[in-house]
């Protein structure tokens, strides 16, 4: 299984693509199922990290930013810079990697 989808890593720029659909249509029945439609690329070992102490806060019942940072610094989880978190950090985190 493809960890992400090859196509996406060529579109990936900040301006249009004019070739993205060329040689792409899909017969039905014999398309290509690509488990991870929306990744250009595999995740990192900190992003999968960061995930895995995502889960586990939000598995304690926890729901506010605040709680959710300190919960995170006390779980060890730091920046992708190894510094502590802080709301403006992760909220800024969170908007570079698409969540």
């Amino acid at each position: 299984m493809t960890e992400y989808n090859p196509k996406l890593a060529t579109w990936f720029r900040n301006e249009p693509n004019s070739e993205a659909g060329i040689n792409n249509i899909q017969v039905p029945g014999q398309a290509q199922n690509i488990v991870w439609q929306t990744r250009h690329r595999e995740p990192s070992r900190y992003e999968e990290a960061l995930v895995e102490h995502l889960e586990a806060v939000f598995a304690t019942g926890v729901v506010e930013l605040d709680d959710l940072v300190a919960a995170l610094n006390a779980r060890g989880s730091r920046t992708e810079a190894a510094a502590l978190w802080s709301t403006d950090s992760f909220q800024a985190e969170m908007a570079r990697l698409g969540y």
